[in-house]
């Protein structure tokens, strides 16, 4: 079950990049802003720790 579901997510993955790229560009982009910005906070929160 769990390989049906990931080959179910990769083959939606390619569909979309495939069909819409300017799109799946968008949510690539916005994906790599949410985990910048988690590991500015981490980064952060460390910070706070040692000073």
């Amino acid at each position: 079950m769990k390989k049906l579901l990931g080959g179910v997510v990769i083959a939606f993955a390619l569909f979309y990049l495939l069909t819409q790229p300017q799109a799946a560009a968008e949510v690539v982009k916005g994906a790599g802003g949410v985990v910048e910005d988690a590991f500015n906070a981490v980064i952060a929160f460390i910070s706070a720790l040692f000073h």
